[in-house]
């Protein structure tokens, strides 16, 4: 009884925790989003607006495995030096409707080893363009709290590349069915980020151990 009222007690502490955190963080981000709205920012003689997700993501063509081109810094990638790749399986009901998705980062840190995270994303709208991701313990994913935007900003035709973000403007992801990029797709992406607020000023560019480099030039991505 005594160990179970220690772990209870721990629980409640977490929760607790988890939701002082997320209550701070929405209001920084509603301050950030008003202060965003009342600026007329211009780059390249066009009004900068706020993030905007694709008008519909076909989530079946969408599942599978991503390889992260680029990304804005965010803590819980810290360790990632290398390596970083998203998959994403489906969960269907019967009639075959997207109910979740599950969600599996990889990535190598510095010394070589491989570490891996597990969430959980449900569709937020009905576009499939917008989701909610979690990557709390499953036991308390219902929970009101710890659950992410992710928002798919720019996908091209054959869902080959993709640019991801939140609405915050903090954290973007430019993700590649394939561990490179030519050069023009990758300054069309990042122009799209701009376009939509994002600061790009701390973009990383990833790096693959499998390839010489991630941004190749148009010549030899097409070889």
């Amino acid at each position: 009884m005594s160990a179970l009222l220690k772990h209870t007690g721990i629980a409640l502490v977490l929760l607790v925790t988890l939701a002082a955190y997320s209550t701070i963080s929405h209001a920084e981000i509603g301050v950030e989003r008003s202060q965003t709205l009342t600026k007329n920012i211009i780059y390249n003689d066009q009004i900068v607006t706020k993030p905007t997700s694709v008008q519909y993501v076909n989530l079946n063509k969408y599942a599978g495995r991503w390889y992260e081109i680029a990304r804005l810094p965010m803590y819980f990638q810290r360790k990632c030096a290398s390596d970083v790749t998203a998959t994403y399986n489906l969960n269907k009901d019967i009639a075959g409707k997207v109910t979740s998705i599950d969600v599996v980062n990889e990535c190598r840190k510095q010394d070589g080893s491989m570490i891996m995270a597990q969430g959980l994303a449900k569709p937020a709208n009905n576009t499939g363009s917008q989701l909610k991701v979690s990557f709390l313990p499953s036991w308390i994913r219902w929970l009101p709290f710890g659950k992410s935007n992710y928002w798919v900003l720019q996908l091209d035709s054959d869902y080959q590349n993709a640019l991801v973000g939140t609405p915050d403007n903090k954290y973007l992801w430019l993700l590649s069915r394939k561990p490179t990029m030519a050069q023009s797709t990758f300054e069309k992406y990042k122009n799209t980020a701009k376009m939509q607020g994002y600061d790009l000023s701390k973009l990383q560019v990833t790096t693959h151990t499998s390839i010489p480099k991630t941004i190749v030039d148009d010549v030899d991505y097409s070889k």
